[in-house]
């Protein structure tokens, strides 16, 4: 039985189904979750050799909707939840707060792009994939073409 999940969310389409993929595992479970936004660094420093990113915890205020999304979804599944809003890099957030919390999966989306895309724009599931050494399940969503 997990205990809890994270779930990343940016109110995308492909973290919407994350979302909905993660709430009803956590359902089935009897998990609780905590979701996680991480939004772009807006902390930055001067560092040895160039500049180094401040992560750190952001308010729930009124722009904020990728969580008060998710959070509405999780009140009406009736499942128990955190949210967590932090600006910084977001690979390494997610997986840190995933292992604060010693979560039993961290759940992402993926948006769909072929590899020479991913690998050009850079991939948060990839990532996370790399990084976690938790289990992750990676929602794919419905293929999306590359902005150029």
């Amino acid at each position: 039985m997990m205990k809890s999940i994270v779930i990343a969310t940016d109110g995308s389409e492909s973290a919407k189904e994350a979302v909905d993929v993660g709430l009803e595992l956590a359902k089935e479970q009897g998990a609780d979750v905590v979701f996680v936004h991480v939004t772009a660094p807006d902390e930055v420093h001067a560092a040895r050799g160039g500049h180094a990113i401040h992560p750190h915890v952001v308010e729930i205020d009124e722009t904020e909707t990728a969580l008060k999304e998710a959070a509405a979804k999780a009140d009406e599944a009736g499942v128990t939840y955190e949210l967590e809003r932090v600006s910084g890099e977001t690979v390494p957030l997610i997986v840190a707060i995933a292992d604060a919390k010693d979560a039993n999966l961290i759940v992402v989306g993926s948006r769909g792009r072929g590899a020479l895309a991913s690998t050009l724009l850079g991939s948060v599931s990839h990532g996370v994939m790399t990084h976690a050494k938790r289990p992750i399940l990676i929602v794919r969503g419905a293929e999306v073409p590359a902005k150029t």
